[in-house]
């Protein structure tokens, strides 16, 4: 076995070995093997950088096949095993980590540009090679003129001899003469080809100015013209030409004859078909892939007044399920079935299925009626749906979600379109799945921000564009401040003062909720020791931290919480940490086990938002709390006067349970003074609440905690 090359420039040496190999035999060059490969080198070097570029440049899969020409590989074998060869190692020897689909894809168009690079390089070297040709003819037709000059051999030998197809008629479109290479084309016999005119070669492709040009010629109104054109050949197949027709004149300059050069390029063209179908249809479904859906909706949104546009965009539910359980192989049957079953809902002009990838579907409809279309065009995708699938012997349910934009033709850009497209299946698939949603331009600019957010997450905590509210915490026997709760806030740019509902969820998703959250606690901890700096040891202020369930799990959390202590020289006991009940319904001893060790150092725990997540009270005793959080909704009735006696009974018992587990109580949105007084008769300890104060800049509590010192 031979060992894989180390590092990327070995992997592309290897490359370029394996591509030498392939396209060395079919070559014309006085090189060796291996000064051939050292010739490739730098080409694969620009393939491999092409593939991995940020973005594509088809350029440079043109360059690299218009250097397979120049370096004499003009055999049609050399583009053909150089393509297999791109298509078998390409990305796997100069792909890296990047994703396979969409290097694949990649490589797909690096092959459909390096074989029309190679084609319109050897086509300018024939062009070139029929204009010589076309030169010796019109000074052979003078030497004709002048009744057999002493040349006339050489353009005998030039027209008999050469490899492209050359014919020369009268101005009237008579056949006079042709050489042995275009009856080869043609086969037939020069016998068949004598009497036939010119005019009898028409094609259902012909250009439109085809014969424009042709009669431009025989006029005298032009010396030449170039065009590529079909021909049918007596047995009915189809030959493609580069056809170059000039006009030859007489001594005095009078038109006298045509002269047609022709090149055979069917087999190129069959290979560029090929090429451009594989560069544009999934390989697994068949179905139109991602370009040239692109294509077609560009083309959609491109038409003119009245017309409309519908496009479904479907993922399948649970479909990862179905490969993690039953294998790759048995997903790939199954989206095979999809995409039939797809390709037969979508069977009207103007209506298209293809497949983006993975387990993502689209289908488009166009013309004047697609609001009415879509829906109908929805429906039938979910009713082809319901059968389930056979595979394996199993029988598995398909489900789809599937996000709808309709709308005028040239109103949106395809990348809106799709985007509006998929934020609306995301939607649908948010609600449930199995079910198709229409757009909401409102609900796509929030799905939007979000995403904006998101993304700029990052970058505002190396911005510093955080900072931090404190809202007092006040005591509910004398009415002193004893601490606050740290609430962080982020200062965006364009958006203002963003609270915590807006961008923490969003943290926690990503993963920065733990760097934010060390921040949080350390910003606020370095506060809570200005505070003690400035009033002593007679007004014990402590902190509150909120610790998101994301916190709680990562394992750096204690020995985050002792440097940050230890650094600041604050003591534990200035520092109370807020977990949600619904983090630690059903946590285990390994969960817990962090909050223990804070417990134990002296760090106070608080059951945030307690009695909203249903759990059972019994728990409290083997949790490691030593404040209870009671949530806003239990004592909003008691804003005014008289309160619920209901309420009343269930925020008594809460209370008294609390205490007789030795907790204290803490009470959360407080705005009124009658709901202040209640909860003080009821016994809660503490409370925080716009009655109080609201959140603000560590000022504030400053000037509260100052008049509670002076009396």
């Amino acid at each position: 076995m031979i060992a894989e090359p180390d590092g990327p420039e070995g992997r592309l040496r290897r490359f370029a070995t394996i591509w030498s190999r392939a396209v060395f035999p079919a070559t014309s060059t006085s090189l060796t093997r291996p000064e051939f490969e050292e010739l490739l080198l730098p080409l694969a070097r620009r393939l491999s950088e092409a593939l991995r570029a940020r973005t594509f440049e088809a350029g440079e899969g043109k360059a690299v096949g218009a250097a397979l020409v120049a370096a004499h590989c003009t055999d049609p074998d050399a583009l053909t095993h150089t393509l297999e060869c791109v298509d078998a190692y390409l990305v796997l020897y100069c792909g890296g980590d990047g994703s396979q689909e969409d290097l694949r894809i990649r490589s797909a168009r690096l092959q459909h540009a390096m074989a029309a690079g190679f084609a319109q390089e050897l086509r300018e070297r024939t062009l070139a090679e029929q204009e010589a040709i076309s030169v010796a003819a019109l000074q052979a037709q003078g030497v004709v003129a002048q009744a057999l000059h002493a040349t006339e051999a050489r353009f005998r030998a030039v027209f008999e001899g050469a490899a492209i197809g050359i014919g020369m008629a009268d101005l009237d479109g008579n056949i006079l003469q042709v050489n042995g290479a275009l009856l080869r084309m043609f086969g037939i016999t020069e016998q068949t080809m004598g009497g036939r005119n010119v005019r009898e070669w028409t094609h259902p492709d012909d250009a439109p100015q085809t014969w424009t040009l042709y009669d431009e010629l025989v006029r005298g109104e032009r010396e030449h013209y170039h065009v590529e054109k079909a021909f049918y050949r007596p047995d009915g197949t189809v030959l493609w030409t580069n056809l170059t027709v000039s006009l030859l004149r007489d001594a005095d300059g009078d038109p006298q004859y045509q002269l047609a050069l022709m090149e055979d390029t069917t087999e190129r063209r069959l290979l560029n078909l090929r090429l451009r179908y594989e560069a544009t249809h999934d390989a697994l479904t068949g179905l139109p892939n991602r370009t040239l859906f692109f294509e077609r909706l560009e083309k959609a949104l491109g038409a003119g007044d009245n017309q409309r546009f519908g496009l479904c965009y479907l993922d399948l539910d649970g479909f990862k399920t179905i490969n993690d359980s039953l294998g790759h192989a048995a997903g790939d049957r199954l989206l095979v079935e999809v995409a039939d079953r797809l390709q037969s809902c979508a069977t009207a002009p103007g209506e298209m299925v293809a497949r983006l990838g993975g387990d993502e579907f689209v289908a488009l409809t166009t013309g004047p009626d697609t609001e009415r279309e879509v829906d109908e065009l929805a429906g039938r995708i979910m009713n082809a749906l319901i059968t389930p699938v056979s595979i394996d012997g199993r029988d598995l349910t398909v489900r789809g979600s599937i996000g709808i934009v309709e709308g005028p033709a040239g109103e949106r850009g395809p990348a809106e379109v799709l985007r509006s497209a998929d934020i609306t299946m995301y939607r649908a698939k948010s609600a449930g799945g199995n079910r198709f949603e229409l757009a909401d331009p409102e609900a796509d600019a929030r799905a939007i921000t979000r995403h904006g957010l998101t993304t700029a997450l990052p970058a505002a905590l190396d911005r510093n564009e955080f900072f931090i509210e404190y809202q007092p915490l006040v005591h509910l026997g004398d009415g002193s401040v004893r601490g606050a709760e740290a609430l962080v806030r982020w200062l965006h740019p364009q958006h203002g003062v963003l609270g915590p509902d807006r961008f923490i969820p969003l943290a926690e998703h990503t993963g920065l909720i733990v760097p934010l959250g060390r921040w949080v606690l350390e910003q606020s901890v370095r506060q809570a020791r200005a505070w003690r700096e400035t009033y002593g040891d007679g007004v014990p202020l402590r902190i509150n931290v909120n610790l998101s369930p994301c916190q709680l799990t990562h394992p750096g959390l204690v020995q985050d919480t002792v440097d940050i202590l230890e650094r600041t020289g604050v003591a534990p006991d200035a520092l109370c940490l807020e977990v949600t009940e619904s983090a630690l319904i059903g946590a285990d001893d390994d969960l817990l086990k962090p909050l223990r060790r804070l417990a134990e150092m002296g760090v106070d725990i608080a059951l945030d938002d307690f009695g909203t997540g249903y759990s059972n009270l019994a728990n409290l005793r083997r949790l490691p709390v030593s404040i209870l959080k009671l949530d806003r909704s239990f004592t909003q009735s008691m804003q005014q006067f008289p309160a619920d006696p209901v309420d009343l009974k269930i925020v008594e018992g809460i209370v008294s349970l609390a205490h007789s587990l030795n907790l204290t109580v803490t009470v959360e949105g407080v705005e009124t003074g009658a709901q202040a007084e209640q909860l003080r008769i009821l016994g809660c300890d503490t409370a925080q609440g716009w009655y109080y104060a609201r959140p603000g800049p560590p000022d504030r509590l400053h000037d509260l905690a100052l008049v509670d010192a002076t009396g």
